[in-house]
């Protein structure tokens, strides 16, 4: 068995660090410097980290091909799974013309695009990242508004933005329940101080999106509806999260959301406008039961995904799973302190949930959409190869980022990173947001991230005497920041959109600085529980 080593450089916590954060910065290099392809920044990375891990930690070759093969194999079962059925939903309501009728019937409702972005990237986003999470809504709501108008990139960056707010509860808590296994912490407590950070974060998240739309000076027509927006979600979010629990938070929140802006538009419209209004194809009106029809794959996602999500059920498809200990990794790794509280193996599962997967879920919701449309067997396979064709090199990026996620967790890289920022004593608060933040980033999950530093946040607060709930809150709450700037997203927002591979580049440079600001809020918010308003730790 290979014991990780968490200092390999001179025994320094330092050098090692700066050792281990090696292949995010030829991520970044190449991604935002030399501007390359997000398929070319992965591979560079993760030829960077096997090198890392080789000739610093010494992790053994096998362990090295086994890590690696084991991530990518993740990415592409479930997430990129996940992402493909997303992408194929939307792609046959293109095909069947439906979306041209969505595109009419939302024109009925608003032509500005403000309100379309609160609506479809912030709203109807949250609820199916809600019920499905693993980059669901950043696909489909990115997807609907370039067919409605939108610029790619501008459509790309609303989205990966509007998917922060609801991601700590994301998947039907899921990110919190991975926190409360890791951690041994109340469920309870950690969704109660998720919700009270994450809640003043939800508040303003709309107001920001509308100011990324229009510009500060268009946020002041939009402002009743970003605020409407805002309120709704966070209150209910606040309250479901400190008085119900973690599985249906976003899912209220995102209805109260909906349900609210949809009632202020029958009172009230910007006296202003942004954007150009959707033209009525053909001059025509479109009958109620044709845009019930329109609107029918999108209300057959949500029917499934939270079918899927339903305890009873999700048990019994569960029952389908394949799963196996993977070859030459699971408990061939020894973990030590502090990383866990005592040596301890590292588990490698492999679970293949072919059935029980939300990307599965989508997928019986296009089924059944091309059933109802009249789709031809031959055309559906039209469409289902173009999506392969057009998700190629997407999944090739999701895919070697999850190997680089892996392979660093495996070989004790990413522990090295997140025992740096607990070395920053007073200022830990701050760093432990900024340490889930940079986890997401990695891993392109924030339940990844909390199971990967969920612990470490624990231990060091324990030791700092800060509280473990808010600590362990503050990794979640943190992360769901790097969730924008994770290569994985970027993938999936550039698939969605048709984007260009050389304007992935811009689009990781546009959502970097957003999402530094907003993590560094969270920490200081998180830093201002900690030392000044300590009560309001649950």
């Amino acid at each position: 068995m290979w014991q990780q080593n968490y200092t390999p450089v001179a025994q320094s916590i330092g050098w090692s660090a700066a050792g281990a954060a090696l292949p995010m910065l030829v991520l970044l290099y190449f991604l935002a410097v030399r501007r390359k392809a997000a398929w070319v920044s992965a591979l560079a990375a993760l030829a960077t980290a096997i090198l890392v891990v080789w000739l610093l930690y010494g992790m053994p070759p096998v362990r090295i091909v086994s890590a690696a093969l084991f991530g990518a194999s993740f990415g592409l079962l479930p997430i990129g799974w996940i992402t493909f059925s997303a992408i194929f939903l939307y792609r046959l309501t293109l095909e069947t013309g439906q979306f041209e009728i969505i595109k009419s019937s939302l024109a009925n409702l608003t032509t500005d695009r403000r309100l379309q972005a609160l609506l479809i990237a912030f709203a109807f986003g949250a609820f199916i990242e809600g019920a499905a999470g693993s980059g669901v809504p950043v696909a489909v709501g990115a997807a609907m508004l370039t067919g409605m108008g939108f610029g790619r990139l501008q459509a790309a960056a609303i989205c990966l933005l509007a998917n922060t707010a609801p991601v700590a509860f994301g998947a039907i808590g899921t990110p919190i329940l991975t926190l409360a296994i890791t951690t041994g912490l109340p469920l309870a407590s950690l969704s109660a101080g998720i919700g009270r950070i994450c809640a003043p974060l939800s508040l303003c998240v709309p107001t920001y999106l509308t100011v990324l739309v229009a510009g500060r000076k268009g946020l002041k027509g939009a402002f009743p509806a970003a605020l409407v927006c805002g309120v709704s979600f966070a209150s209910v979010q606040l309250a479901v999260s400190n008085l119900v629990g973690p599985q249906l938070t976003d899912i209220l929140a995102a209805l109260a959301a909906m349900a609210c802006l949809v009632l202020l538009l029958r009172f009230w419209r910007p006296k202003d406008h942004f954007g150009h209004p959707v033209a009525q194809p053909s001059g025509c009106v479109h009958r109620s039961s044709e845009v019930w029809r329109a609107w029918m794959p999108y209300m057959l996602l949500a029917a499934c995904v939270l079918l899927w999500g339903m305890p009873p059920v999700q048990s019994a498809l569960a029952r389908t799973s394949i799963s196996f200990d993977w070859p030459a990794l699971h408990n061939q790794v020894l973990r030590t302190p502090p990383v866990v509280a005592a040596p301890s193996p590292y588990p490698a599962q492999y679970r293949l949930d072919w059935l029980s997967s939300p990307g599965t879920a989508c997928l019986v919701a296009s089924i059944l959409a091309a059933l109802l449309a009249g789709v031809s067997p031959r055309r559906f396979a039209k469409v289902f190869a173009a999506t392969t064709h057009q998700m190629f090199l997407p999944l090739v990026t999701i895919a070697s980022v999850l190997a680089l996620a892996f392979l660093m967790n495996y070989s004790g890289a990413t522990a090295t990173l997140g025992l740096a920022f607990a070395a920053t004593g007073t200022l830990f608060p701050y760093f432990s947001a900024m340490l889930g933040w940079m986890g997401v980033f990695l891993t392109g999950s924030d339940a990844s991230s909390n199971a990967l530093f969920g612990n470490l946040q624990v231990v060091t607060a324990k030791r700092l005497g800060l509280s473990p709930v808010l600590m362990a809150s503050a990794n979640s709450s943190g992360g769901v920041m790097g969730k924008m700037i994770s290569v994985q997203s970027i993938a999936v927002a550039a698939a969605a959109t048709g984007m260009k591979s050389s304007e992935e580049a811009q689009l990781f440079r546009l959502t970097f600085w957003h999402s530094f600001f907003l993590a560094s809020g969270i920490g200081l918010l998180v830093t201002l529980y900690a030392y000044v308003l300590p009560t309001v730790v649950p």
